[in-house]
């Protein structure tokens, strides 16, 4: 237990009752524009949710597996949790039954809380994790488990005691685990009230409403949630928060902020389902996650032009680090921006010192920096150095401090003796009459491993609304305005590309591993 218990070092404490002190009859949530609640309601709502799981037997320090669909329950179970100083281990509702039950047997978890949605599954995973001792189910009761919501119904709407505050650990939110079982990120108390002082950076008033949707689950909480509640705006909660339901809540709720991926607004743009839609509310567009090409920018601003474009850059070990404005002429389009305040970046060659104007490995530090990885020494030392998390980013930073961030070297492409990054071959297609998104991978160009380190490009893309595109037309045009060393040797032309699953109902990250896995055979 940290020694440090002022209320405010407590996160839910900091960012919900604070408020609710503060402004007790302004609105903090609205719920799939059903339900609302004022901070003094959320408060009391959450804290008879705080007692209902002391009354259960969780206590401070008990590990909390956490897998809930719903983003209302998401919310009020995960701040319950936080005020009680229980851990949050912030399971992804996407992922195989098979990782779920290892990350949950790997973190040790003593408790398991879920919702009526995911009810079969835990039936399934249940006798596989003999070490959870406690189930609880929130949205009615369950067979041989807690009903939360009854106990909660019963229980007092007052503070409960605060039981985590500080260095103390407050959640174990899962990297996305590409290769291997995700990894579990610790996160404190501190340092996830460092990454809710995202909005400092960002134009806002008393006015202004945070739209979101189920993406709040693991690191979206504190990077979506509580930089919301923090701030003392209203934060719209939604179920979907995809394209066409995007183009409804935002005029409804009259949105003003939004924190998105940039293929987001490639799907929103690409058909013409957008153009009747009121988007006058929006007054800042936060885009982190991809790069943001620079035709796609032009086209938010001309359909937006009373937003501010925001770019940030972090992990989910370091949330949020840099922050750029991308809309004002500022900094360059591919910069990402500068260290947050009390944040710091720094670029390092092969011998680990700073570099100026070069490519290197991306370093960050600051109060938002993970503790390390949960039950893993060897991969924390591996990423932490000195106090720096060393992700394995590629990236310049000029000498006033502005990060372009190139991507992972397993990402880039080797043709010709060069390296190229995809962004800059996407960025080409996009320029391309009818394309609405693009992706670029390398390919081996000797598939028997003779020359490993050369490179064919192939470049899938993905026509607008309305649009007939030809493969051999967009190489062409490709060929025509690229060097050498960057013309893609095959095109394909397909009609959606493969994005991670977030449950936002819109499009995720662009999995570029998987375009070359469904199309390399295309160069023959």
């Amino acid at each position: 237990m940290a020694r440090d218990s002022s209320p405010f070092g407590n996160y839910a404490y900091a960012i919900l009752t604070a408020n609710a002190l503060r402004t007790p009859d302004k609105v903090a949530l609205t719920y799939c524009g059903e339900q609302s609640f004022t901070y003094a309601e959320l408060d009391h709502r959450v804290n008879r949710v705080a007692h209902a799981l002391l009354a259960a037997g969780v206590t401070p320090g008990t590990r909390v597996a956490s897998l809930m669909n719903e983003t209302l329950h998401v919310a009020e179970v995960y701040l319950a949790q936080m005020k009680i100083g229980s851990v949050v281990a912030a399971l992804n509702p996407y992922w195989p039954e098979e990782t779920l039950a290892q990350v949950v047997e790997h973190s040790e978890c003593d408790a398991f809380v879920y919702d009526a949605t995911v009810e079969e599954l835990i039936g399934r995973i249940r006798p596989r994790l003999p070490g959870v001792k406690l189930w609880l189910r929130v949205g009615g009761g369950g067979e041989d488990a807690v009903d939360v919501d009854a106990l909660a119904a019963e229980a007092p709407g007052t503070a409960p005691p605060l039981g985590g505050h500080g260095d103390d650990l407050l959640a174990l939110f899962y990297t996305s685990g590409t290769t291997g079982l995700p990894k579990a990120v610790m996160h404190t108390h501190f340092s996830s009230l460092a990454t809710a002082q995202i909005w400092l950076d960002v134009d806002r008033d008393q006015d202004s409403v945070m739209g979101t949707g189920a993406i709040i689950w693991g690191i979206g909480f504190p990077a979506l949630v509580g930089p919301a509640f923090y701030a003392g705006m209203k934060l719209v909660l939604e179920q979907d928060w995809g394209p066409s339901n995007f183009l409804k809540v935002v005029p409804r709720e009259r949105v003003t902020h939004v924190s998105l991926i940039p293929s987001f607004f490639s799907a929103l743009l690409g058909s013409d389902e957008h153009e009747d839609a009121d988007l006058s509310s929006l007054r800042a567009i936060v885009l982190g996650g991809e790069p943001l090409l620079p035709s796609l920018r032009e086209r938010i601003l001309k359909r937006m032009p009373g937003a501010g474009i925001y770019s940030y850059y972090g992990q989910t070990e370091a949330p949020y680090t840099c922050f750029g404005r991308q809309h004002d002429g500022s900094q360059d389009i591919s910069s990402v921006g500068r260290a947050r305040m009390s944040c710091a970046v720094r670029v390092t060659g092969p011998d680990g010192g700073r570099v100026v104007g070069e490519v290197g490995e991306i370093n960050l530090t600051g109060p938002n920096v993970m503790t390390g990885y949960d039950r893993e020494p060897g991969k924390t030392a591996e990423t932490l150095r000195d106090g720096w998390y060393v992700g394995g980013d590629l990236g310049v930073i000029d000498a006033e401090g502005f990060l372009t961030v190139l991507g992972r070297r397993e990402d880039s492409i080797l043709k010709g003796g060069q390296w190229t990054q995809p962004a800059q071959l996407e960025e080409a297609a996009l320029e391309v009459a009818g394309v609405a998104e693009a992706g670029a991978v390398g390919v081996p160009a000797h598939p028997d491993g003779s020359n490993a380190v050369d490179q064919r490009i192939l470049v899938a893309v993905v026509p607008r609304a309305g649009a007939d595109l030809d493969a051999e037309a967009v190489r062409a045009a490709l060929a025509a305005a690229l060097p050498a060393h960057q013309a893609p040797d095959a095109v394909v032309v397909t009609g959606e590309l493969p994005h991670t699953q977030d449950a936002s109902g819109g499009p995720g990250k662009l999995l570029r591993r998987q375009i070359r896995d469904e199309y390399a055979d295309r160069l023959g």
